[in-house]
Parts: structure tokens; C-alpha cells; sequence
């Protein structure tokens, strides 16, 4: 398939609720849509997660739309490619911006699913027909509030609640959902809040019974982490430390961690996202697909990922009605008994709603 235009649509869609982590408070959701085309006119689709400040990373939509433009574009643009394994290699002279590639890399996927008239979870390898999912909740103004807003989550069927804490909102916060909660598949996320000094303080936490606990420590650490781990009886789950395969084995290696969080977008592509998962699944590691407040075009990337054999816990692949009151794509993703279904048509097997895209779009630029 050759390449033969590319288009970037900046978009902003407002979040239902404010979310809140240990770095701050987001209301709205800026992000960029990749959108390829070959010669046959056949559209994939990617997305670019970055955020608009760099609190998860390095990364903002406005690093990744130059770097996008002025570098990954050029070399892609007009070349031929046999198969989406081959471009992260053509994109690796560019050091890191591993977001950046992920859109691109994640619309060359959407295409070869599409050109073969399969659906992109069965490209890769996937065997589920539908997986289970959890959700994400921020920290929340009063405990009655994050309790009423758990209730409201397992209503809806999902099957496990991550919940965010920081310093002053850890321990105390976690005993209250507990007591609340006693059942709940329960698990805290610290995103690199805490240091090893803390350690006795995150020990506390040993009694509650959670699943695991999500980057306590710093976001390049993977050291601290393993002398962390020695302490914990709570398995030590790693996220923003883990932005290679390479580094997944080294971790695993330390006994950094007992759990790993994959993300696409993290990781610079469904490509190397699918090297973690077979290295997880030969070393019997329990991995799961984070989020990363995606649209539904990186949603339906994730739910194809999560397809894979070796994602044994459920992931942060929440319904559209989530986070959007309206999602870009058609149909929207849905979540019945705490399971989201995996598309059965070619591509990512969702439609993008081109009326609402120009609604919500602060920039477009087309490449040819």
C-alpha cells in the first residue's frame, strides 16, 4: 500500500466531569486525529494521545503536531509499505516522541485491517470476542462523592474501579472505599507521586487488598521501584516508567514490578504494544490496556489490543458515554455486564462522524 495523503485534525471535545489526578484537574480534552489515505482511497485512522501540557509525559499535541509534520510525515508520505511492522522502524531516526509515531503507526494499522477486509483485532492476533473492562475515577471533592460515583460505575456493570491518590489522599481515602466496598476489585494509581522514603507510608496500604498499586514513584525509575517492591506485599504495577518492550524486560528482570500497564500511545505503537504483551504472556505477567482519555478512534485501537490472549485483567476501556456526551465515532462504544464487544468489521470496525469532527476541530492541515 502506498501512502498517499495524510491529515491532521486538532480537535478539542469537553470532558462530562472535571477529572483529577495527583498532577491536576482536566476539563476538556485536546488531542490529534490521524487520518491516512492510499492509493485506493481506503482511510485508516489513528490518534495521537499526548495532552495539551506535558504531565504525562514529555510529549504535548503541539510537540507532536511539529514533529508529526516536519519529520514522521515526510517519511511516510508516498511510500510504499507492505506491512505496519515495518513503520516504526522507518520512523526510529526520531528519538522518543513516541505518541507522535503512535498516531501515525495506529492509522497504517486501520489500513492493512482494512485493505484486507478483516478486523484489526484479528490481524494481530486477538481471540476475544468481547473483554472486560474497568474505570478510571479521579480524585473527587468529598468521600461520599467518590463513593456515590463508584456506585454509579458498578451499576453500569464495570468490573473493577482504579481509583487516584496522592499524598494526604492515600491512605485514609483507600480504607474509606474499602469499608464501603469490602468486594471490589480494587486498585490504587499514584501516578509517580511518592518516592522511597514513603515506603513505610505506602505499606499501609498492604492491608486493603488491592490488586495493585500504579506507579507510586518517579515516571523514569524502575530501581526505586524494585526496592519498593521488596517492601510491598501489594503487587507494584508500572506505567509511565515502561516506554520500550526493552524496558518491560529490564523491569521484570529487577522485580520492579508484578503487573504492567499497557498503553499504545506510551509505547510508540500497536507494534511494540504487541511485543509487551507476548513478552508479558511468556514470563506469566499480568498486563492490562490503560487509557488515556482517548477518543473513540484510540478507544476502538485499545479494545483491539485487549483482544490479545495475554491481557488477563481489565483495562481502562470505559464506554464513549464515559468521559463524551457525544464520541466522534459511530457507533459509540458501549459497555453491557461490564464488557465491551469487539468489532467484527474491517479496521477498527467503527465510523468517524465527520459533521461532529468539524464541530469539534481547532486545526486541520492536509498533507500530499
Amino acid at each position: 500500500m502506498r501512502i498517499d495523503q495524510i491529515t491532521l485534525h486538532r480537535i478539542c471535545l469537553q470532558l462530562k466531569a472535571p477529572f483529577a489526578t495527583s498532577y491536576g484537574q482536566y476539563t476538556d480534552r485536546e488531542t490529534i486525529l490521524v487520518e491516512l489515505q492510499d492509493e485506493s482511497g481506503t482511510i485508516g485512522w489513528g490518534e495521537c494521545v499526548a495532552f495539551a501540557t506535558p504531565w504525562y509525559t514529555e510529549e504535548t499535541v503541539e510537540t507532536a503536531w511539529h514533529m508529526m509534520e516536519r519529520y514522521l510525515i515526510p517519511t511516510l508520505l508516498h511510500r510504499e509499505i507492505a506491512h505496519p511492522e515495518e513503520v516504526l522502524p522507518l520512523l526510529s531516526f526520531v528519538k522518543r516522541h513516541h505518541m507522535a509515531k503512535a498516531g501515525l503507526e495506529m492509522a497504517v494499522w486501520d489500513l492493512y485491517a482494512k485493505r484486507q477486509g478483516m478486523p484489526l483485532a484479528s490481524v494481530i492476533g486477538g481471540t476475544r470476542q468481547e473483554i472486560e473492562t474497568g474505570v478510571a475515577v479521579g480524585l473527587q471533592a468529598s468521600p461520599e462523592q467518590l463513593y456515590r460515583v463508584i456506585e454509579e460505575y458498578l451499576s453500569d456493570g464495570y468490573r473493577r474501579i482504579k481509583c487516584k491518590i496522592k499524598p494526604g489522599l492515600d491512605v485514609d481515602l483507600v480504607r474509606g472505599i474499602r469499608k464501603q466496598f469490602p468486594d471490589l476489585p480494587l486498585m490504587a494509581d499514584a501516578n509517580s507521586a511518592y518516592t522511597l522514603e514513603d515506603a513505610e507510608h505506602l505499606k499501609r496500604l498492604d492491608e486493603y487488598g488491592l490488586m495493585m498499586i500504579e506507579q507510586p514513584l518517579a515516571a523514569d525509575d524502575i530501581i526505586d521501584h524494585a526496592e519498593l517492591q521488596k517492601q510491598l506485599a501489594t503487587p507494584i504495577c508500572l506505567d509511565e516508567s515502561l516506554v520500550s518492550s526493552e524496558d518491560v524486560r529490564k523491569a521484570l528482570t529487577l522485580g520492579s514490578c508484578q503487573v504492567v500497564n499497557v498503553k499504545i500511545g506510551r509505547l510508540g505503537g500497536l507494534s511494540e504494544a504487541i511485543r509487551v504483551h507476548d513478552l508479558c504472556a511468556a514470563r506469566n505477567v499480568p498486563i492490562w490496556c490503560g487509557g488515556m482519555l482517548e477518543t473513540g478512534v484510540g478507544r476502538a485501537h485499545n479494545i483491539a489490543l485487549a483482544s490479545l490472549p495475554g491481557f488477563t485483567l481489565p483495562g481502562d476501556i470505559s464506554a464513549s458515554s464515559r468521559y463524551w456526551d457525544r464520541d466522534i465515532i459511530s457507533p459509540e462504544v458501549t459497555v453491557h455486564d461490564g464488557k465491551i464487544k469487539v468489532s467484527d468489521q474491517p479496521g477498527i470496525g467503527y465510523e468517524v462522524d465527520r459533521d461532529y469532527l468539524r464541530h469539534v476541530t481547532l486545526e486541520v492541515q492536509i498533507y500530499r
